[in-house]
């Protein structure tokens, strides 16, 4: 598929390049191919820790939407309940811990609960060690943040630590808490000297950005919609919504962050908040009416099911990415407009005096539950109307000016075909879903996926090969996007049913063997060339001695048996001997220890890999 370059694609006459004399090296092609290639890949190496970040701060961001219905349901202009509205407090008055927590098991491999215990640690000697070098010092949801960085980091590293002998006890993943705990002692005594200036700089932006009503509103607004395009706008929300301005409440607690403010009271908050639900709720769905009325007479029927229920999602609980993945690369310039309008929405909302919070999204129901905490709720319904008029209008007319794909419109009105349709003959085990066994195929079989998570609405993957993705196939499965920010990593933007998915996929990754079917159309080619074969590949080579070594020595081995066509189960005298280092770097995708067994998941040549082994 060919994305336009701004509002539609426009073809022009390819350039031809001069011929290079014979035997001449073109060095400044060479040299500026090689900067571009090295700028690319620092780019990549940049975006990649802030796209774990993105996905890592999910986890306990979800629980908030729980806490703010405690809080505001046990208020009194509705039950009246002190004790479930100290219910929800003692959650927001807990954000840097569960934020510690949540960011670690975010960012440990297969979201190890061991991460989550070793923030504890790290954020309670975090918070010791700053207390007692200079009481004023506040990090406040940053040092949960960092604290669940450093400890999902250091899981990540030390989880197959051996230990010598005298010291086994304390190897392997018990040896996590206990790094944590020391790395956050010298965070602590480097924090305590550095943080008071950064402080006070993060002061001092959050009282411009709060002081400077509508236009600190529209920076907001906009910049937040042009990060959704990387998945980066999480980062922006967790400083604007936790941070930035403080407020102190009747109890005289100091609470910081936008949204904890509003729900605390605070008549001059929800600034940052508000702009977004005539966006959310009138604005994108009105331009999925646009996108209705231009598709053909005869295609509106089978897109009405899908953009309704785009509409209807965003007009509820104000999630929007697969409305904003419909258009966002087919015309970058409509979605730029899109993130113009959304800051001149905080804008009008500013100027009117207007003020709504939420606990999840700038959906109806959110609008609801702040309805009594709000300023002047009541002026949403007509700004939202005006909105909702200038999506229309500006959508409708953008896509039949340039003929834009939006759905109904492509060659194939609903969507390209799936290569791996739901139903298609793969052999499923017994608690694998038709549909995750048809989103593994499409994404290269369970071996291609190193590690399978998902935010809100986007399954956040890292991959061996993006050669091996079906994008075509993704689609077909319902995929409104899909986004490549680095060489190994991939987001398929399925909507608020990306978490279920990501569930189902990690147990199919789990049961299924690695093996790719070929699409209907690879089969009707005879299997004359290898290099043409897709993923089928000769089995590797293994260096036998390399391999008893990593495993302990042969006396160490008991047996050695191959499973499930990609993994080898093998049975040890003593597990603590394994360099597990060793095996990754002889090609083990990962590991599972339990008791004196040890499962080796090594991709479809298990069977190779014991024969070389036990030479049988």
């Amino acid at each position: 598929m060919r994305y336009a370059s701004c509002w539609r694609s426009i073809r022009r006459p390819p350039s031809v390049a001069p011929p290079r004399p014979s035997g001449r090296p073109d060095r400044a092609a060479d040299a500026n191919a090689q900067a571009q290639g090295t700028g690319k890949h620092m780019s990549m190496k940049f975006f990649a820790p802030l796209q774990k970040i993105g996905r890592a701060l999910m986890l306990p961001i979800a629980v908030l939407p729980v806490a703010g219905l405690m809080l505001r349901f046990g208020q009194p202009d509705l039950l009246g309940l002190g004790w479930l509205a100290d219910a929800g407090n003692a959650v927001f008055g807990n954000l840097p811990l569960i934020f510690a927590i949540g960011v670690a098991v975010g960012f440990a491999i297969e979201n190890n609960g061991v991460a989550g215990l070793a923030a504890v640690i790290g954020y309670l000697v975090l918070s010791a060690v700053l207390k007692a070098i200079d009481p004023h010092i506040d990090m406040g949801v940053l040092a949960g943040v960092i604290v669940g960085v450093v400890a999902g980091v250091l899981y990540n590293r030390f989880r197959d630590i051996r230990l010598p002998e005298y010291l086994a006890f304390f190897g392997g993943k018990r040896f996590v808490p206990i790094v944590t705990g020391l790395s956050c002692l010298l965070l602590g005594a480097v924090f305590g000297l550095i943080w008071p200036p950064v402080q006070s700089g993060i002061d001092h932006v959050g009282q411009w950005l709060v002081g400077a009503g509508s236009l600190g509103s529209f920076v907001y607004l906009v910049l937040n919609r042009l990060l959704l395009v990387a998945g980066l706008h999480h980062i922006l929300n967790s400083l604007v919504w936790f941070v930035f301005g403080s407020f102190t409440d009747a109890s005289g607690a100091v609470v910081n962050g936008d949204l904890h403010r509003f729900f605390a009271g605070d008549p001059s908050a929800g600034a940052f908040m508000t702009g977004f639900f005539p966006i959310m709720m009138f604005g994108l769905p009105a331009a999925c009416l646009a996108m209705y009325h231009a598709a053909p007479r005869e295609r509106r029927g089978q897109v009405a099911g899908m953009l309704f229920s785009m509409a209807l999602t965003s007009f509820l609980t104000g999630v929007t990415e697969p409305i904003e993945f419909t258009f966002m690369f087919l015309a970058p310039g409509l979605y730029a407009l899109h993130a113009l309008l959304t800051g001149i929405s905080g804008v009008v909302m500013s100027l009117l005096h207007v003020r709504l919070g939420f606990t999840f999204s700038a959906g109806a129901i959110d609008y609801v539950l702040s309805f009594g905490l709000a300023s002047h709720p009541l002026l949403l319904w007509p700004v939202g109307a005006v909105f909702a008029g200038i999506y229309y209008t500006s959508f409708r007319w953008a896509i039949v000016r340039f003929g834009l794909k939006t759905p109904g419109r492509e060659p194939d009105a609903v969507g390209a075909a799936s290569a791996v349709p739901a139903d298609a003959d793969i052999e499923v085990p017994a608690g694998v879903t038709a549909r995750a066994a048809a989103f593994l195929t499409a994404l290269g079989g369970s071996g291609n996926l190193l590690v399978i998570d998902a935010c809100t609405t986007r399954l956040r993957l890292t991959v061996r090969d993006v050669q091996r993705i079906d994008e075509p196939a993704l689609r077909g499965l319902g995929a409104r996007g899909v986004l490549r920010p680095s060489a190994d990593a991939l987001q398929v933007v399925l909507g608020p049913q990306a978490d279920i998915v990501a569930g189902e996929l990690r147990t199919a990754a789990r049961a299924l063997p690695d093996a790719v079917p070929l699409p209907a159309a690879a089969e009707a080619h005879p299997p004359s060339s290898v290099t043409n074969a897709g993923p089928v590949s000769m089995p590797p080579a293994v260096d036998a001695g390399a391999w008893l070594a990593a495993l302990g020595g042969r006396d160490n081995l008991l047996s050695l048996v191959s499973a499930a066509t990609t993994r080898l189960r093998v049975t040890l005298r003593d597990p603590a001997r394994v360099d597990v280092d060793a095996l990754r770097r002889l090609g083990v995708l990962g590991s599972v220890t339990a008791g004196d067994g040890l499962q080796l998941i090594v991709g479809r040549h298990a069977a190779h890999y014991a024969e070389a082994l036990t030479g049988g």
